[in-house]
């Protein structure tokens, strides 16, 4: 059962902050980090919660049918897992809360979560591979809870006048945000990236670098003009859909009906910590500069 609440406020005309955009990329070590070099993050579950839902695990695969044994030890999972759901929720919520009350547009990956999380394992006659380490990365994607916070984003848009918009996720994390130039070979690790483009070096962290080539993908293609290798990103698309949507400009006001191409503005829904944890996390980006693909330098458009 589920209940629709008119709570009476209407979306705002006009953002606070109208020439504000900020991109956003989804990982499974990080929630969510921004173009501005903000990292949104907290553990749904504690060590002890792991220890007691195995135990429980235990207790009722030896549990005898017609006993109250399995009732007790589903009821205590289900408590379980509905404060880690609560604790996922809260922090969605105020997440998505603090990013659209400082944007007016917020740039999202187009993901589709229910099929990168789907199971691996195949048929009898065509059995899948690398099983087990899709198992993890299903149970990360999920724990981390990517379309919990874009719903989150859409409701909180509803409050601040922020326009959500979803763009082809294709070479966000091989791409430099720096110089353009996109290799497989760029993200070093799951955390760090280093452009191998000669004469450009950038370093950063990996995830953020990500969010800017998001944050850039509303206004440009984002193009292999590198060497992608044999494999490619479970968050990548064919590079026949590796384009963008219509560009907006810095200092423009950010207007919905002017959005074109693989945009999509997401329908807005409502919900209300950030708790940021780890010691790269950046109140206020630093100042730089920008250079483009095609080697003209500016202010850097991400800041």
């Amino acid at each position: 059962m589920s209940f629709l609440v008119d709570d009476g406020a209407e979306t705002p005309e006009r953002h606070a902050m109208p020439n504000t955009v900020v991109g956003i990329d989804r990982g499974v070590k990080i929630v969510a980090a921004t173009s501005d070099g903000d990292l949104y993050d907290r553990p749904f579950v504690t060590d002890g919660e792991q220890v007691r839902y195995r135990r429980l695990q235990q207790r009722l695969a030896r549990s005898q049918k017609g006993s109250a044994n399995p009732r007790t030890a589903v009821a205590a999972m289900n408590r379980i897992m509905g404060r880690i759901t609560d604790r996922r929720g809260d922090f969605a919520a105020q997440s998505a809360h603090q990013i659209t009350a400082k944007n007016a547009l917020v740039v999202l990956e187009d993901l589709k979560t229910r099929s990168m999380a789907a199971s691996a394992s195949g048929t009898i006659e065509a059995p899948g591979a690398r099983v087990a380490q899709k198992r993890g990365l299903n149970r990360a994607i999920l724990d981390k809870g990517w379309h919990r916070l874009e719903l989150a984003l859409t409701n909180a848009s509803r409050y601040s006048g922020t326009t959500v918009v979803k763009v082809n996720p294709a070479y966000t994390s091989q791409r430099c945000s720096a110089c353009g130039f996109v290799s497989e070979g760029n993200r070093e690790s799951q955390a760090v990236f280093r452009c191998k483009a000669p004469g450009c070096g950038h370093t950063e962290n990996a995830d953020v670098n990500a969010a800017k080539n998001i944050r850039h993908a509303d206004g440009q293609p984002v193009p292999a003009c590198g060497d992608l290798g044999a494999s490619r990103s479970a968050k990548q698309e064919p590079a026949s859909r590796a384009t963008g949507p219509t560009l907006v400009h810095e200092g423009e006001d950010v207007n919905p009906a002017t959005l074109s191409g693989s945009a999509r503005v997401a329908a807005p829904l409502a919900e209300s910590s950030v708790t940021t944890s780890g010691s790269t996390i950046h109140d206020a980006p630093p100042s730089g500069s920008y250079r483009s693909a095609d080697g003209r330098d500016g202010p850097s458009p991400g800041r």
